[in-house]
């Protein structure tokens, strides 16, 4: 037997409506509302000696960014200046998006604090955390008491 799940198809149409009555009414405003939402899109990964993070902040010195390790807790902040308005050019759409941001990120229990590594590179940050080594080659007898 299929089960469908219900859909109010009034509900769906007023959505769409008001969809289309909301980029029209933006257009009509004179002035450009301000965009707020900046939230940079991070890659994490996992290598054999360390732990990689790759933040994309693209537009943005490597001055207004901070990062941070508190209680195991990695926190990435900064903040991404609006660009200058052009007076001669009037804008329809503007998608660039801007304002502070902070992406907090817990730490595995076995990392090398004291060696995270970060570089800026073409607007992609790269934080390295490396891997606390464990040797586990070496063998020892233990005598009881």
């Amino acid at each position: 037997m299929l089960l469908r799940r219900y859909t109010n198809p009034v509900r769906n149409h007023q959505r769409r409506v008001d969809l289309f009555n909301q980029f029209f009414n933006s257009l009509e405003n004179e002035e450009p509302k301000e965009v707020f939402d900046f939230t940079p899109a991070v890659n994490t990964r996992e290598g054999k000696e360390a732990y990689h993070i790759d933040v994309d902040l693209p537009g943005i010195n490597k001055e207004d960014v901070d990062i941070n390790v508190d209680k195991n807790v990695l926190t990435i902040s900064g903040k991404r200046e609006a660009k200058e308005e052009v007076k001669e050019e009037n804008y329809y759409r503007l998608e660039s998006s801007y304002g502070t941001f902070s992406r907090s990120f817990t730490l595995p229990e076995k990392v090398d604090i004291e060696n995270i590594r970060a570089a800026s590179d073409n607007g992609v940050l790269e934080i390295i955390i490396p891997k606390l080594t464990v040797l586990t080659d070496t063998t020892k007898k233990i005598e009881i008491q």
